[in-house]
């Protein structure tokens, strides 16, 4: 996806004012939302004996995890939905692995039957688990009226929740001289060019966050460059205070692979930050309202893609 500049430049938002930007228009949406049906139609209000109203139930969000062998894992996504649950009380939230861990998709979505669901993805960026694994499991839940979000990345919140790792394991609220510094963003890695141009772009908005701090990208599977060779090329430029901002949602094998390749800072995995389950909600909310600036939206009615 190409980003073109605009003609005119524009003075933007401090990245942290976007995020309680994004935070308030999220609240306001969640009290509107279960009124409003997948199609983006409004439900119809019905009453009790008494005449109050009752509210439409909204549809369910399920987090789609990748899954992983480390408990920690599950223990982290757990923690995150908690969090979801905290800040939109009586919204159903239900979790689905791609793969190693229960539940799996399928059964997550097979035990919501006929209902109305928005599946989340616990993933950030787009890749094969996005655009192929997560809509095959919808397709093969034709009772279910679903509708597939966008993942995480790249987005604000997501910034803000990296900006607090990393300042969490030490680095500089405020740098005094960052020409020596920089930072890995270490990510899963992934051969879908579109997942690459996501994590880049993540950079890009760190390195914002971060007044301008390089900030470059590495993986530890499937494309290049790695986490020791992203270091030792900024070392080369004299970038000898170099961090590893950990790009996983949460513990393991990767994760762990990237900070033990850290030659000073190591940020924890992105896990349950609050700015995370406040994305999750951006997310679907989104996905409600046909907001969506996703790059692929999947119903079992229709596939679209657009840019």
């Amino acid at each position: 996806m190409t980003e073109s500049a605009s003609a005119q430049p524009r003075e933007s938002l401090p990245l942290d004012s976007t995020a309680q930007l994004l935070t308030r228009i999220t609240a306001q949406l969640g009290a509107q939302l279960s009124h409003v049906s997948l199609n983006g139609t409004r439900r119809p209000m019905h009453h009790r004996t008494g005449g109050s109203a009752t509210i439409p139930r909204a549809p369910a969000l399920v987090a789609v995890a990748h899954g992983s062998r480390d408990p920690q894992a599950l223990r982290t996504v757990m923690k995150l939905l908690d969090r979801v649950r905290e800040l939109r009380p009586g919204l159903d939230v239900r979790l689905g692995h791609i793969e190693l861990n229960e539940p799996l998709l399928p059964t997550a979505l097979s035990g919501l039957g006929s209902g109305d669901a928005v599946l989340v993805p616990l993933l950030l960026g787009r890749g094969h688990h996005v655009k192929r694994d997560i809509p095959a499991a919808v397709a093969a839940a034709p009772a279910l009226r679903a509708t597939i979000a966008a993942p995480l990345g790249p987005h604000p919140l997501l910034v803000e929740a990296l900006y607090g790792r990393l300042v969490e394991a030490g680095w500089p609220a405020e740098e005094a001289d960052s020409r020596g510094s920089a930072v890995v963003l270490a990510a899963a890695g992934s051969r879908d060019p579109d997942s690459a141009a996501d994590t880049r772009r993540t950079a890009r908005m760190l390195s914002e966050r971060l007044g301008g701090v390089p900030v470059v990208p590495a993986y530890a599977s499937a494309t290049t460059p790695t986490v020791p060779v992203a270091v030792r090329a900024l070392a080369a430029r004299g970038r000898h205070r170099v961090a590893v901002a950990s790009y996983f949602t949460a513990p393991g094998r990767f994760a762990t692979a990237a900070a033990a390749a850290a030659p000073g800072t190591a940020a924890a995995p992105l896990g349950a930050h609050p700015a995370m389950a406040r994305l999750l909600l951006c997310r679907y909310d989104q996905a409600l309202t046909g907001a969506l600036p996703a790059h692929e939206v999947a119903t079992n009615d229709h596939l679209l893609a657009s840019a």
